[in-house]
């Protein structure tokens, strides 16, 4: 069970961290999803010492719908005690039209809210992007490979909206929104594919991730990064943010980019968070990075959204998708 504060200030705007700098795989060939007690308890012990108060359960590094009831009280109990809360679980690369595994994944993502919903969460974010292939599994950076791609097929589209609309349908039942990131090569992939697969869907509680840093890292020619969030921001309800170095030639025969802080990258975040917040935007934020020492730089770039974020204060209540819900709601099992 959890509750949010009716007005977001800067100092209580829920900002929460990314699991990319804890191993999903221990020395000794443990995953992180089997390990005891005490190695989930130095996470949440190193996420407190940096100074957060809110954490992404990532599944590829533990998927609370595939522990016991009693281990997913354990986890809980853990964050607890470190002053943690559990924001949201992140189902990636388990796409509902993924060939040969989608009625699965469907049905992982279905047990996936029920456990987010048990955990008090305050968000279902997933997506549709698919496994690594072996190329992007080789590459120092992923993205400089090409990956999985979304059929250009009516019937395929159409068959991610019905099933997402289910399960946005069942996360609204648990009293929950459901966010879906941005993804090349998908139908997220860009900012009008992903606009109107929203809007297909058709539900208050399902908006976007304008995870726009996805799309500007690619070796390749992409959307102008200032039209992408102004199309996607009013029907964002979840934020994973992060930047990067962005350099092109002229004609286009060159791209490169490189993982950078919030303040530094090619994104303008000062601009972009107060656009968002005038068009209502009042979710959680996520501070995502690869490379470096990522729990450090989650921590600096999360001082440096405090500072972009209205002093004053604004209503949880008035923004353009259900994000967060009011300080007289719970959101529980």
């Amino acid at each position: 069970m959890s509750t949010t504060p009716h007005t977001l200030t800067a100092d209580n705007w829920p900002i929460a961290i990314c699991m990319h700098g804890f191993s999903p795989v221990a020395s000794d060939g443990t995953r992180m999803h089997d390990a005891a007690s005490e190695r989930w308890d130095g996470v949440f012990r190193q996420v407190a010492r940096l100074g957060f108060t809110a954490i992404e359960i990532a599944d590829s590094h533990i998927r609370p719908s595939d522990l016991t009831p009693a281990r997913r009280a354990e986890l809980k109990s853990i964050a607890d005690s470190h002053g943690v809360s559990l924001t949201s679980v992140h189902v990636q690369r388990q796409s509902i039209i993924e060939p040969g595994r989608g009625e699965q994944n469907l049905a992982y993502a279905h047990q996936a809210i029920d456990a987010a919903a048990e955990l008090g969460m305050q968000v279902f974010s997933t997506g549709l992007h698919q496994p690594f292939n072996e190329a992007q599994r080789k590459a120092l950076w992923f993205w400089t490979v090409q990956g999985p791609v979304d059929p250009d097929d009516a019937e395929t589209r159409a068959l991610a909206v019905r099933r997402l609309r289910e399960l946005g349908e069942h996360a609204a039942s648990v009293g929950l929104p459901m966010a879906l990131e941005m993804y090349e090569d998908t139908y997220l992939g860009t900012a009008d594919s992903a606009v109107r697969l929203i809007e297909e869907i058709g539900l208050d509680n399902v908006g976007l991730n304008p995870d726009i840093a996805n799309l500007i890292r690619l070796h390749r020619p992409v959307e102008d990064w200032r039209e992408l969030h102004e199309k996607t921001l009013p029907y964002a309800n979840y934020w994973h943010v992060k930047n990067y170095t962005r350099d092109e030639a002229g004609d286009g025969s060159w791209w490169t980019s490189v993982p950078t802080s919030l303040e530094l990258g090619i994104i303008d975040y000062r601009a972009m968070v107060a656009r968002a917040v005038e068009v209502g935007f009042r979710g959680p934020f996520l501070m995502e990075q690869y490379g470096g020492d990522s729990l450090g730089i989650c921590a600096t770039n999360r001082d440096y959204l405090r500072t972009l974020l209205p002093e004053g204060g604004v209503s949880a209540t008035d923004g353009n998708r259900s994000a967060i819900p009011a300080a007289s709601e719970t959101v529980s099992a």
